[in-house]
């Protein structure tokens, strides 16, 4: 049997476990990633419908539970977020980036705002940004960057211009030599929307007329 849980629908079971044996813990809200992964959400299950001894089970569930922590945390981390962006700037010579706490509270509190809609909107503020909006999975900022620097296929140096039809200016963000400081953020948005992830750059790139590096 399932209930809803924290705007899931879960195993009864598994509620139980959460509410009864791990009081202060709320994957649902926190760890959307456990959620949204079918596999885990079968294990989950069979964890808290273990026949026995139920103290086993539950213990069987909580560390199913950490272990999809532990995987969440794995690709959003700010430590994640640089090294994407420094293995992608150090393949054209250009220097690493830094996790700024400043930048990372205005991405924060822009990514907040697009939680109602997921819409992809820039905040219109005062850093670089680049955004990115995914469906059907739990997307984490590594994808996002990713999907950015996929587009250097599109960038052609010499002519400093995209390809024609495509677009590859998130990508030119992400190597802008003087952005040395970014911060990002990521919501799982409202009604199953999606995730929105956005990435903000100091000092900002982009200008028109100049190269990235």
């Amino acid at each position: 049997m399932y209930e809803k849980f924290d705007n899931d629908i879960c195993p009864i079971s598994f509620v139980r476990a959460i509410r009864l044996y791990i009081p202060h813990f709320h994957p649902y809200i926190r760890y959307p990633c456990i959620s949204q992964n079918k596999h885990t959400r079968e294990l989950l299950f069979v964890a808290t419908n273990m026949s026995g001894n139920k103290s086993v089970a539950f213990g069987f569930a909580f560390v199913v539970v950490l272990t999809m922590i532990n995987a969440c945390l794995a690709q959003n981390s700010p430590q994640d977020y640089v090294n994407a962006h420094n293995t992608a700037r150090s393949a054209v010579g250009v220097g690493g980036v830094t996790w700024d706490s400043t930048v990372q509270a205005y991405a924060q509190n822009y990514a907040n705002q697009r939680k109602g809609d997921c819409k992809l909107v820039h905040s219109g503020g005062p850093y670089g940004e680049n955004i990115f909006w995914g469906w059907g999975k739990d997307y984490s900022g590594v994808d996002a960057v990713n999907s950015w620097v996929d587009e250097k296929q599109y960038y052609d140096y010499n002519s400093n211009s995209c390809a024609s039809g495509k677009v590859c200016g998130h990508y030119t963000q992400v190597v802008w030599r003087s952005s040395t400081k970014i911060g990002c953020a990521k919501v799982v948005c409202d009604n199953n929307a999606g995730i929105f992830i956005t990435c903000n750059y100091s000092p900002r790139g982009n200008y028109v007329g100049q190269k990235p590096y």
